[in-house]
């Protein structure tokens, strides 16, 4: 579900809102009531990785072998 930034022009509030993309815009604001919430656009956040991170063995193809070859 994405995260939408909403800005208040009676108190300058920004707010941040989980909605669905199928959701109408807020229109009232949550801080002090008034009718004059607006949704702001935003480049959004991309692509976050989480975790250890990756490996070179992660993705390794089967089909070759890095068997030691014996002498």
């Amino acid at each position: 579900m994405p995260t939408y930034e909403y800005c208040c022009d009676a108190c300058r509030e920004n707010v941040e809102v989980f909605q669905k993309m199928s959701e109408e815009p807020l229109e009232v604001c949550p801080k002090c009531g008034e009718k004059a919430l607006r949704r702001l656009i935003s480049g959004g956040s991309g692509l976050i990785f989480k975790g250890s991170g990756f490996y070179i063995t992660d993705y390794k193809n089967k089909s070759t072998s890095s068997a030691p070859t014996s002498k």
